[in-house]
C-alpha cells in the first residue's frame, strides 16, 4: 500500500515539475515527501557537495557494539545460506549504541560528506552523512554508483591491495551485476561506464579508499512523470541488500533482529529538471529516550572472514570531521 502511495505522490510532483525532497525507509514502510519551499527548519540537506578540509574539532566517540560471538553466530547462519545457494552476497548490518560529545545538529554541521541529511520529524531524529549515490538523472540519462570494497588509505600500496583482492573483486562484481539488472527494469541501453575506480573518503582520524563503479542507462523524455515508478522499482538498493535481492532480504529480516527503519533507505531531491539521491549509510539516530545509535554493516560472501567483517562493521562507525 505504501509503495503505491509513494509512487503516486512522486509521479504527481514530477509531472508538474515541482521541486521536492524525498526520504524513504529501507522497506518503504515510512516516507517523507515535501515540496522544497515548504521544508521545515528541522530538516536540512546537502546533495553532491564537495568535501571540506578536516576541522580541528575534537571528537569523543565511544562504541558499545554487539560482541564478536553474537556477530559470528549471525555470520555463520549466512554462510549456511550461501552454502545452500539461497544467497551469494548478503549485506549484514547492526545497531551500535554510541556516546559522543556532539549532538546531531553539530554532527550535521561539521561532518564532511558528499550527501548529508539532518532529519527531525515526529518520532524520527537522525543524521546521515553518506558517500554513496543511489541514482542520478540528468538530461534523460540515469546513473548509479555502487560502492563495495573499503581499505585504510595508510596501508602500503592500499589502492593496489584492494583492487587485487579476490574476495573484494567478487563482491563488487556481484553488486554491479545486480544493479545493472535493476536499472534494466526502468531503462534501456544499460552499460557499465566505469568499473572499479577509487574514491577517497574522510573517515575522521583517517582516510579510506572506497571502490566504486558507474552504471548508466537512457530514459524517455517524460521520465519526470515516472519518478515514482523508477524509484520504487529500484528499492531497496541492491548495494545494501544482496543478491538475489528478494531472497536475501528475507534472510536479512530473520537474522538482523532490529529494524533498519530509515537506515539504508534513500533520500534525494528533484529540482524541477534533474534528480539526485543517496543511499542512507553512515547513519546516527537518537531515540525517544535520548539514546544514540550508529547503524553500520558490510557485505558477506563465501570468501568472507568473520573477524575482518566484524572489524569493518566497527571501522564504519566514525565521524568524518
Amino acid at each position: 500500500m505504501n509503495k503505491e502511495i509513494i509512487r503516486e505522490k512522486l509521479n504527481k510532483y514530477g509531472s508538474i515539475k515541482e521541486p521536492f525532497l524525498f526520504v524513504i525507509s529501507y522497506d518503504l514502510s515510512k516516507f517523507y515527501i515535501k515540496k522544497l519551499h515548504e521544508l521545515p527548519n528541522t530538516i536540512k540537506y546537502k546533495i553532491n557537495s564537495k568535501e571540506n578540509s578536516k576541522t580541528e574539532t575534537k571528537i569523543k566517540l565511544e562504541k558499545f557494539p554487539i560482541s564478536f560471538k553474537e556477530y559470528k553466530n549471525k555470520f555463520d547462519i549466512l554462510q549456511e545460506e550461501i552454502k545452500n545457494g539461497n544467497t551469494y552476497l548478503c549485506n549484514l548490518t547492526s545497531k551500535t549504541k554510541i556516546q559522543t560529545s556532539h549532538n546531531l545538529d553539530d554532527i550535521y554541521k561539521h561532518t564532511n560528506a558528499k550527501f548529508k541529511l539532518r532529519f527531525q520529524n515526529k518520532n524520527d531524529n537522525f543524521v546521515c552523512f553518506s558517500p554513496e549515490r543511489f541514482i542520478k538523472i540528468e538530461k534523460n540519462k540515469i546513473s548509479t554508483h555502487p560502492m563495495k570494497g573499503t581499505i585504510d588509505a595508510s596501508i602500503p600500496n592500499a589502492k593496489e591491495e584492494i583492487l587485487a583482492n579476490k574476495k573484494e573483486m567478487a563482491e563488487h562484481t556481484m553488486v554491479v551485476d545486480l544493479l545493472r539488472n535493476d536499472l534494466s527494469i526502468v531503462t534501456s541501453k544499460v552499460r557499465v561506464e566505469k568499473f572499479r575506480y577509487i574514491d577517497k573518503i574522510n573517515a575522521g582520524n583517517k582516510e579510506l579508499l572506497q571502490v566504486s563503479s558507474k552504471i548508466t542507462g537512457n530514459l524517455e523524455d517524460n521520465w519526470n512523470e515516472k519518478i515514482g515508478n523508477i524509484l520504487t522499482s529500484l528499492l531497496p538498493a541492491g548495494s545494501i541488500t544482496g543478491t538475489p535481492k528478494k531472497k536475501t532480504i528475507e534472510i536479512l529480516e530473520s537474522i538482523e533482529d532490529y529494524n533498519r527503519d530509515f537506515y539504508t533507505g534513500i533520500f534525494g531531491v528533484y529540482d524541477g529538471n534533474n534528480l539526485d539521491s543517496s543511499v542512507m549509510i553512515r547513519f546516527i539516530e537518537e531515540d525517544l529516550y535520548k539514546n544514540t545509535y550508529y547503524k553500520s554493516g558490510g557485505g558477506i560472501t563465501c570468501d568472507s572472514n568473520a573477524l575482518l567483517e566484524y572489524q569493518e562493521l566497527l571501522d564504519k562507525i566514525y565521524l568524518p570531521f
